[in-house]
């Protein structure tokens, strides 16, 4: 499925707009939560350094995950017309 994320495009880091080295990032990880972010369209694109490089990517920074989770279950749960308590059981925790 393709992302649901408001503003996301293929081209283009979601964080930073840059246009080169875009790599997909599963907004829930985990084993489970990976598989889940690709069936409920919850992944963004990001450049490498906002991916994946310290101090400032989402895998280094708890700050960033932290935001993008949120923008991730906003946007799900309107999407699909979840409650929280939906979404808990889904992905096992609310980030809002």
């Amino acid at each position: 499925m393709n992302t649901i994320i408001k503003g996301d495009k293929k081209d283009r880091c979601f964080l930073c707009g840059r246009s080169d080295w875009i790599e997909t990032h599963h907004i829930f990880n985990g084993t489970a939560n990976r598989k889940k972010s690709e069936k409920y369209g919850l992944t963004v694109h990001l450049c490498h350094w906002c991916h994946n490089e310290p101090p400032n990517g989402v895998h280094f920074n708890s700050n960033r995950d932290l935001m993008l989770k949120q923008i991730a279950q906003k946007e799900a749960m309107e999407y699909y017309g979840w409650t929280i308590d939906d979404f808990i059981k889904i992905f096992g925790k609310n980030y809002l």
